[in-house]
């Protein structure tokens, strides 16, 4: 039996709703095989005043090598890299290992939780060396606004603008998520040269936590199945949107995006 096979490179969320967890779910649930390379340990709680543990390029190396050693794999996504050493890190692993393989970005800085997940001083290098190296990258309006320097992004027409402001930077696609902020669940896929707009009912919930992880996550699965890109984002959108209308709620705060939800309610109605 074969299997697509889809690595992770990101930060691990104790919580389980966010980065690698919310990752190796979706994987699951789209059907490919998921491997991970944990950046970060983020376990924010009352105990503790340091609630993120950044893990060695060494270790994030042999990670790495691990999983496309010893399994391959089929696309690979981005998450939480943190700082420009790392940044620099994964950069010159890609470069010299994933020939023609699918890159999916997401240029996580905040988390749900409010956690500062890279640095400020890293974001040019997130720029510089993990762009141009990505199939698409996927920044939400805030993480557009940061890269680009830009005031707030509040219409369709600006979402557009910074599409294009953002392919500049070396994506083949990029997608601009309007997430909260728009009256609707509204996102913009651009190549270069024309639009996709993927439009949704905006669900009112507070239970977002790893609704971006998840949605580059199935990206990345459907890319590694061999789906175009608009098929894969299209195919993700309706896969994200399922998991926060069906959302979770724990104990306190923002709950999590419910990875099953697509099988389960939505997938053959």
């Amino acid at each position: 039996m074969s299997i697509a096979r889809t690595l992770t490179i990101a930060g691990s969320a104790a919580q389980g709703s966010a980065g690698i967890q919310a990752d190796l779910k979706t994987f699951q649930e789209r059907d490919v095989y998921g491997m991970s390379a944990i950046t970060a340990i983020v376990a924010n709680n009352a105990k503790t005043d340091n609630g993120i543990f950044i893990l060695s390029e060494e270790e994030v190396k042999a990670q790495y090598f691990a999983a496309i050693e010893h399994v391959g794999v089929d696309a690979i996504k981005m998450g939480m890299l943190f700082s420009k050493e790392i940044i620099e890190l994964v950069a010159n692993l890609l470069k010299a290992t994933t020939e023609a393989t699918p890159i999916v970005v997401d240029p996580v800085m905040i988390g749900k939780m409010g956690s500062q997940l890279l640095r400020d001083d890293a974001i040019e290098a997130m720029i510089d060396k993990i762009f141009p190296l990505a199939t698409i990258i996927t920044p939400n309006l805030f993480e557009a606004e940061r890269i680009l320097r830009i005031s707030k992004i509040s219409t369709i027409e600006q979402m557009k603008e910074a599409a294009k402001a953002l392919y500049q930077f070396g994506s083949a696609y990029v997608l601009v998520k309007g997430g909260g902020r728009m009256e609707r669940a509204l996102d913009v896929l651009y190549d270069g040269e024309s639009f996709v707009e993927l439009d949704k009912e905006k669900i009112d919930t507070i239970h977002t936590s790893g609704a971006g992880c998840s949605y580059s996550a199935a990206i990345a699965a459907e890319l590694a199945k061999g789906e175009t890109m608009v098929e894969a984002v299209t195919l993700a959108k309706n896969y994200v949107h399922a998991a926060i209308k069906y959302a979770l709620s724990f104990n306190k705060g923002i709950g999590s995006t419910y990875h099953a939800a697509f099988r389960k309610y939505e997938e053959n109605s």
